[in-house]
């Protein structure tokens, strides 16, 4: 039977191991490439200097690889998952593709007929319906991610970006 000094003393003992076993670890963790206190501070700088002192809604990261896209963003008053943007990063715009979207759910009928005319300019099924004030003569390019290929906007006749399938990161 042991003694409950027995007990004590291979406690303290216990108690000493595991003191001196996270100590060295702090030790080794500091001195490793592993951490840095100031990474922090240097990332939220660089990301200050890319912004140029511009505001955004968020940052904008492919949703297949999470490449960023897009840090200057302006995200849509009533379909709360769509943005708009000029300034984009590591986007490609598929030149040979054009796709034409109605300008309000009325404008889907003569869609349908206007797409039997005009075979070069074809919207595909799998293309999500993107509320855009726009006129029915606009034609949009599909904007891949030049990383992964996933399609994650379109862009408009004014070059503005039209995010539609991305991740947001709120800054």
């Amino acid at each position: 039977m042991t003694t409950s000094a027995e007990t004590d003393a291979a406690a303290t003992v216990l108690e000493d191991l595991l003191i001196d076993d996270t100590e060295e670890a702090l030790k080794a963790v500091g001195s490793t490439d592993y951490y840095d206190e100031t990474l922090d501070d240097e990332d939220e700088e660089w990301a200050i200097k890319q912004r140029q002192g511009r505001r955004s809604d968020g940052i904008l990261s492919c949703p297949a690889c999470f490449t960023t896209l897009c840090m200057d963003c302006q995200r849509h008053e009533k379909y709360v998952h769509q943005y708009r943007a000029m300034f984009v990063q590591n986007c490609r715009i598929v030149e040979n593709e054009r796709l034409r979207l109605p300008a309000h759910r009325a404008a889907k009928k003569t869609r349908k007929s206007k797409k039997k005319s005009s075979a070069n300019e074809t919207t595909p099924p799998n293309v999500p319906e993107v509320h855009l004030n726009a006129s029915e003569d606009e034609v949009y390019k599909p904007v891949r991610c030049s990383v992964c290929d996933t399609e994650v906007a379109l862009m408009d006749n004014d070059e503005v970006y039209h995010f539609h399938n991305v991740v947001p990161s709120y800054s």
